[in-house]
């Protein structure tokens, strides 16, 4: 069904009758009986953290992304902080990430007392850059920190020769679980990949993340970090009947619950049909706002398949009679639930206090946060909804064309 709008139709923003009576988040969770079961299954069993689902989940990860090791951890935060303490960042080292992205992405890094070193990302995909990347590199530079944009993988093969013998690359992966890159899954590729399982993401454990590796070494410390850096395991001390354990390093209580991983196990085996279902939305949307000359679609480069976590359009402002904040204002006043990911890193006060950073030193990253518009997203979307943003879309950039 095509869907069209009259030019002249009211915007609700202007007292018009909103496109919708109801808002529709970007993003949302999906919970169904067999998640449930699986939670109440673990509540009953004697084991609320630190049991047999914890590694059930790990491997079943590890399997899904074809990576050797997968250690979980309380969010997606607390696995990009595991994952900064297992390739050694400490004070006077530096680690190179982008500016676009959520700020957890460079916080992990100062957690560890390093120092956060942002290069400029590509105009099509919104990663990084490996051309700016190239030129950031010092003999400080112990980590690099590529996100996978909306889902879409960064120039992995690109940044790992960068990095070469002596430098770990930090996959930001919470975008991207079920992505494919040059046929490789994500979460195998990269010295270490992080994932997230918060509600809004491909797997939804409440709150939750996951680091993969083909390490040993990293695997270890990953699991020393989030248990309070002791080496023995609670379940195998248990087992073994033992009492004995060593702190050897400094970590921090980032345990993931049973609980959590039950629900993580059951929503995994739905993952790729989550992404069968973005993939088709994605495609539904491509097809009827690309007529749009107001609007700059998504940039999918040949050689990958992205997991949608986000649809992120670009307006062309030049072609509107509105800015971003205006366009934003009059789709949720339609009851779209529009959203902006992200605002650059370094433009954040606690960066421009602490680092000295300022508006300017990252033009392609900060010309783009001018004009993201990130559009509804999510497997439980029915197609009367993905009609209704692209009708809400039209409606709104009809209103204020040029």
């Amino acid at each position: 069904m095509r869907v069209s709008v009259q030019a002249a139709e009211r915007l609700a923003l202007e007292g018009g009758k909103p496109v919708r009576a109801t808002l529709l988040p970007y993003g949302h969770h999906t919970v169904e009986e067999s998640d449930i079961a699986s939670v109440v299954a673990t509540l009953r069993s004697g084991w609320l953290t630190t049991g047999p689902k914890v590694e059930e989940f790990e491997n079943a990860i590890a399997q899904s992304v074809g990576a050797r090791h997968a250690v979980a951890f309380s969010s997606g935060t607390a696995a990009l902080h595991g994952a900064a303490f297992a390739a050694d960042l400490k004070s006077g080292d530096e680690a190179i990430t982008t500016p676009l992205t959520f700020c957890a992405t460079a916080n992990a890094v100062v957690y560890q007392g390093a120092q956060p070193v942002f290069a400029d990302v590509s105009n099509d995909t919104l990663n990084l850059d490996p051309e700016t990347v190239g030129r950031r590199i010092t003999p400080q530079t112990k980590a690099i920190l590529p996100v996978d944009f909306t889902g879409h993988p960064a120039a992995l093969d690109e940044i790992l020769q960068l990095a070469g013998e002596r430098i770990t690359v930090i996959e930001d992966a919470s975008h991207a679980l079920g992505a494919t890159y040059r046929q490789r899954r994500v979460g195998g590729i990269s010295h270490m990949s992080v994932f997230s399982f918060h509600p809004v993401k491909h797997v939804a454990c409440g709150e939750g993340g996951m680091v993969t590796t083909n390490s040993e070494r990293f695997a270890r410390r990953l699991r020393q970090f989030r248990n309070h850096g002791i080496e023995s395991d609670p379940r195998r001390r248990e087992a073994e009947g033992q009492w004995h354990y060593e702190m050897t390093a400094l970590g921090y209580n980032y345990r993931l619950s049973d609980i959590a991983c039950a629900l993580g196990i059951s929503q995994l085996g739905r993952l790729d049909a989550n992404i069968a279902r973005r993939r088709a939305i994605a495609v539904r949307y491509g097809i009827v706002l690309a007529e749009i000359p107001a609007i700059e679609m998504p940039h999918v480069r040949p050689e990958v398949e992205p997991a949608w976590h986000l649809y992120c359009i670009r307006l062309r402002l030049e072609k509107l009679t509105a800015d971003r904040a205006q366009i934003f204002r009059a789709l949720r006043a339609e009851n779209i639930g529009v959203n902006v990911h992200y605002i650059p890193v370094h433009l954040h006060p606690y960066y421009r206090d602490r680092f000295g950073r300022r508006a300017g030193e990252f033009p392609v990253a900060e010309a783009a946060y001018q004009r993201l518009l990130t559009l509804p997203m999510f497997p439980a979307m029915s197609d009367g909804d993905v009609d209704d943003v692209i009708l809400a879309v039209r409606k709104v950039i009809a209103a204020y064309s040029a």
